[in-house]
């Protein structure tokens, strides 16, 4: 619920938003929550069957990144209306404090499918294990029809073209890298790699501002983090360490301070792990 009530806050039009939520768990129960805490909100629930990604999905350096709702993000023009043109996703485990009809405005070309924020200080050859880097069939697509030179993107904030994302087909080139990632050991990390060999280096730009990640510490510790160094327009936990699981047992990081009043849900219902 805390993106939800940061994202009505900080919007200047927030009665032009509507939200569309991804689910596998009960929808009537999510429902209910919604409801009662925004009884005028626009928003509608998709179910999501996990049973057509669970055979896809490889174990990973933590157990969270093998949920399947992480996997919902691939689905997202088949789950939704076609009616839908461009949508903004974000992860459960973040919240904004800056109007989203800036990020939701983006400007991206005609022929590209996604806008987020590029991080290309980060070492590329870690999302990848010594396996693919070796294979020069599998490391050239990295090089091929590139915009730029691939660059890590975080996949909890983006802007997303869903009719051109249809055109495409990108659910099954997607795909197709998760079942060679069953027979062949390509990766480690969870979700996130199908996106970046699919749309590393052809994404358009979105301002650091617009996802600031990684304040759950690393997948291993979840230790507690300083946010990067500029503005910031939206705040986003991703990683081992989550803001109310901290909060709940009296531990909380110093930054989980901004999540707290935001945090309307009791008891606990995860939408999306991450």
């Amino acid at each position: 619920m805390a993106v939800i009530l940061s994202v009505l806050q900080h919007s200047s039009c927030p009665q032009n938003i509507v939200f569309h939520f991804v689910t596998s768990k009960q929808t009537h129960r999510l429902q209910n929550y919604v409801v009662s805490s925004f009884p005028y909100l626009k928003f509608k629930i998709y179910p999501y069957d996990v049973a057509a990604i669970s055979g896809l999905i490889s174990t990973s350096i933590r157990s969270a990144l093998d949920s399947p709702l992480n996997y919902a993000r691939n689905y997202l023009a088949d789950i939704l209306p076609t009616c839908l043109s461009r949508v903004v996703y974000l992860d459960s485990d973040l919240i904004l404090v800056d109007d989203i009809s800036k990020l939701f405005t983006t400007h991206i070309p005609s022929d590209v499918v996604l806008a987020a924020p590029e991080y290309c200080n980060a070492n590329f050859t870690t999302y990848f294990t010594p396996t693919f880097w070796s294979n020069p069939s599998l490391s050239i697509t990295l090089s091929l029809n590139r915009r730029h030179s691939p660059c890590y993107f975080n996949t909890g904030v983006m802007v997303m073209e869903l009719k051109k994302w249809r055109e495409g087909d990108y659910t099954r080139k997607i795909i197709e890298w998760m079942e060679l990632q069953k027979r062949i050991r390509i990766y480690e990390l969870g979700s996130l790699p199908p996106f970046l060999l699919v749309f590393a280096g052809n994404i358009a730009p979105v301002d650091h501002r617009w996802n600031q990640h990684g304040l759950g510490g690393d997948n291993f510790r979840g230790l507690c983090r300083d946010l990067h160094p500029g503005p910031v327009s939206l705040l986003h936990w991703s990683g081992k360490g989550k803001p109310w699981v901290r909060l709940d047992g009296g531990r909380p990081c110093p930054l989980d301070a901004l999540w707290a009043p935001y945090d309307l849900l009791e008891p606990r219902f995860d939408l999306i792990e991450s």
